[in-house]
């Protein structure tokens, strides 16, 4: 059974930093490409970052600079470090795990998904 458990969001003021942890079980992170997925109120899911079974880094445009991904394969986790946090980062962000050969932008593409966890960033 897979399981994708997010932690570290919070309230935090514009320019801040949050750190969101995902833990993974019932999968190995050297198999499975792990993406952190984000949803608004009212709006779609929308691809925040991955990084590969082999290492590689992805993000998205909005996010490029500010954000970076990371994994301990030893302990199955997958951490994004988030700097410069603006009201638009509002959001839920969802750890997400998918059979991939890189990555995928398309949130539908990943198999599992954990409970996600709240990043709220006033201005």
């Amino acid at each position: 059974q897979v399981q994708l458990v997010e932690s570290g969001g919070g309230l935090v003021q514009a320019g801040g930093s949050l750190r969101l942890s995902c833990a993974a079980s019932g999968l190995t992170t050297t198999v499975y490409t792990m993406a952190w997925v984000r949803q608004a109120p009212g709006k779609d899911r929308e691809f925040v970052s991955a990084i590969s079974w082999s290492g590689s880094q992805y993000y998205a445009d909005s996010v490029k600079g500010r954000f970076n991904i990371s994994k301990d394969n030893a302990k199955n986790t997958v951490t994004l470090q988030m700097n410069g946090l603006k009201p638009e980062d509002t959001a839920v962000y969802y750890c997400a795990a998918g059979n991939l050969r890189s990555y995928s932008v398309v949130p539908a593409m990943y198999d599992y998904w954990g409970q996600g966890t709240q990043v709220t960033v006033s201005s």
